[in-house]
Parts: C-alpha cells; structure tokens; sequence
C-alpha cells in the first residue's frame, strides 16, 4: 500500500492470476503455510496479505471478495490470531507460531509477572484487570469477558480528560502478545439497532485458545524462539534485507 499523488494504491494479483488468493479460507490456509504474515505490504516483497489477492475489493463490504472484511472473518474464527504484531501494524500469526511470538515478545513474562517486576505501565494494568479474573489461588485467570473496544476504554477510564493513549497502549499490548483481537461487532443503540463501523473485541490469546497451548514455548529460551521466527522470514523471502525482517519481528530479547 502506498500513497500516489494523494490517493492510496493498492499492491495486488490480477483478477485472472492463478496465484491470486480468492478467499479469506485461502489466507488461513496460506498463512498456515508461511506462519505468520503482515496484512499490508511493507519493506519485503511479498510478505504480505495485500500482495496476494486482488487489489480492486479493499473497503467494498464484499465479504466474499474484500480482505478487509475477510480480517473481520478470519479473527472472529479464531483459526489465525489477528491483530497489530508487525511494527504496530495489523497482522496474522498462525497458532503454531503464536507461542514462539508470546515467548519472544513476553520475553518469558506473563503479565502478572511484568507488573510485579515494574515493567509493566499502570495503564496497562488498567486495561489486563478489566479482561482478565483471579483464580481461588489469586492467580491471573482467563473468563471469556468480551467487550467493543469502544466499551472498554470508557470502561478502564479513557477519554477526555482522563486517562490517555487508549489506541497506543492496546497496540503495546497486542504487540506484546498480551492481547489480540478476536472479533468485530458493530455498536447498539437504545432502540438496539447497529450502527457505524464494526469495532474490534480485544481479549488474551489465553481466553480462546488456552493458557498451556499458548506457553507452550516458555520452556526455551526467548533467543532462540526469535531466532526460529527470524529463519523463517529469511527461508520463505530469501532476498530480504535482515534490517527489514528485524523491523518487523522487533529486536532479539537478551
């Protein structure tokens, strides 16, 4: 995606490309294969959703031939994790590599363990405290608690006056792998009709798919998950440049 003369071009296959990806189960299948993947196109060629379908449906409401729609789909399925992982931009990771993600990213903290060691900021504590429980131990604990973002942030007291950067501390948090977006609903009104734009649901990965699967990498070193992640950009897209791929995936931990 860039930026012409004032409008923005879309990257893309032809209608008629037999590599053109037609449907949103075609990028979970793809994506399954590559492991991870950006949505838009960035500083490596052809890691990137955009890349691989048709640049002529973006932002139409097709759902069957708009991938920006098809984001909404594939979140809501819970196949793929969706959400803002690549330099604070959007982004799949399959659930094979989402572990390597949350080791490297945590670097081996759950967030419990962040807060208690001061790295973790009060207004992210205030946002985890809202999606998250106590177990009978008072350990962290994971109830399905889904909520619009938009209800959330009145909720943690964002707003006006409040307390500030509701957008950057969800996005430090999805990049962190604290959080990831699991579904789009569109907000009710009195009369419980919807209106506007869908709106993303935040929740941890743990709520869907379960704190064991998703810690499954804490047993290795968060170097060598990097390093895992790393190898497989640079063995999918050869030609990389290796300052891209760290811009990306972000920093080695360590």
């Amino acid at each position: 995606m860039s930026v012409e003369n004032g409008e923005w071009i879309m990257k893309g296959l032809a209608w008629d490309d037999p590599y053109r990806i037609r449907s949103w189960h075609e990028l979970v299948n793809w994506i399954n294969e590559i492991g991870f993947l950006p949505l838009f196109g960035n500083e490596i060629e052809g890691f990137s959703a955009e890349e691989h379908v048709s640049p002529d449906y973006w932002w139409t409401g097709d759902r069957e031939q708009d991938p920006w729609e098809w984001r909404e789909i594939i979140a809501a399925s819970h196949k793929i994790a969706y959400g803002k992982f690549f330099d604070k931009k959007s982004g799949f990771i399959s659930l094979e590599w989402l572990p390597y993600f949350i080791n490297v990213r945590r670097d081996g903290y759950d967030f419990d363990s962040r807060w208690e060691d001061g790295l973790a900021n009060r207004r992210e504590k205030i946002i985890m405290d809202m999606l998250t429980a106590r177990d009978d131990d008072g350990d962290m604990a994971f109830p399905d608690i889904q909520i619009l973002s938009t209800e959330l942030k009145k909720k943690a007291g964002f707003g006006k006056g409040k307390e500030k950067n509701f957008p950057g501390i969800t996005t430090g948090l999805m990049m962190q792998t604290y959080l990831v977006i699991t579904d789009f609903h569109r907000r009710v009104n009195k009369a419980g009709e919807e209106y506007g734009m869908p709106v993303s649901v935040l929740q941890p990965p743990e709520t869907v798919w379960g704190y064991e699967a998703m810690t499954t990498a804490y047993d290795e070193a968060p170097k060598k998950s990097w390093q895992r992640i790393f190898d497989r950009v640079k063995e999918k897209f050869p030609e990389s440049d290796e300052k891209d791929v760290i811009r990306l995936i972000g920093k080695c931990p360590g």
